[in-house]
């Protein structure tokens, strides 16, 4: 029977952390949505970065073990580009780093998105949207190649943080005011931590 994990974790304010978080401990042991070719799929689903419909097809009529290999391939796309956004957080990116983002590039050249004049939703006027063709399993890495691209050049690097919970490894964009956020969710690891000090402060008066 298919293992159903809970739903994946979107606390980043950016798509491209996001996919970094999709590994991650929400309660006691660790949880890897790409873990297999299924969770791959409904991670993408609920990230919104692949069509249903595209998902699906690809769901319905993959060769056995097919999109296990691209899962693969993404949690290998994931670790590479959680060292690079680790080892670069804090500090604003320049060009001396398009070298080490060439592995980026070369995936995001295989793309095949395209622009479209379609019908507007009010029936009357012309838009334009962008498309893409899934011509293999592949291109599902295409979207997250994508979303990284765009966090790498739209997103200041300086703003990039690490949630400071105990053995929490989720990532997020701080956009406060004061640059002051700390935790990936106040639900989360902000409140275990209040009730760590308050732990150590009730233990304190009673020493007292």
């Amino acid at each position: 029977m298919e293992h159903r994990y809970p739903p994946a974790i979107f606390i980043a304010d950016s798509p491209g952390l996001d996919f970094l978080n999709s590994v991650a401990t929400p309660i006691d042991s660790e949880v890897d949505w790409l873990a297999s070719g299924d969770g791959l799929i409904d991670w993408l689903a609920q990230a919104k970065l692949v069509p249903a419909t595209v998902l699906a097809e690809f769901k319905a009529s993959a060769m056995p073990g097919e999109l296990d290999k691209i899962a693969d391939r993404a949690r290998n796309l994931r670790e590479w580009f959680r060292q690079f956004v680790r080892d670069r957080k804090g500090a604003a990116l320049t060009s001396d780093h398009l070298k080490d983002l060439e592995p980026l590039n070369s995936l995001i050249r295989r793309d095949e998105a395209f622009t479209e004049i379609v019908a507007a939703e009010d029936g009357g006027s012309l838009t334009s949207v962008t498309s893409r063709r899934w011509r293999s399993a592949e291109s599902l890495l295409l979207p997250i190649g994508e979303s990284l691209a765009k966090f790498v050049c739209e997103e200041d690097f300086a703003n990039v943080k690490a949630c400071e919970g105990h053995a929490c490894t989720l990532m997020f964009v701080d956009r406060t005011r004061r640059k002051a956020r700390r935790w990936c969710s106040m639900a989360i690891c902000g409140n275990r931590a209040k009730q760590a000090a308050h732990r150590r402060r009730s233990k304190r008066d009673r020493a007292a």
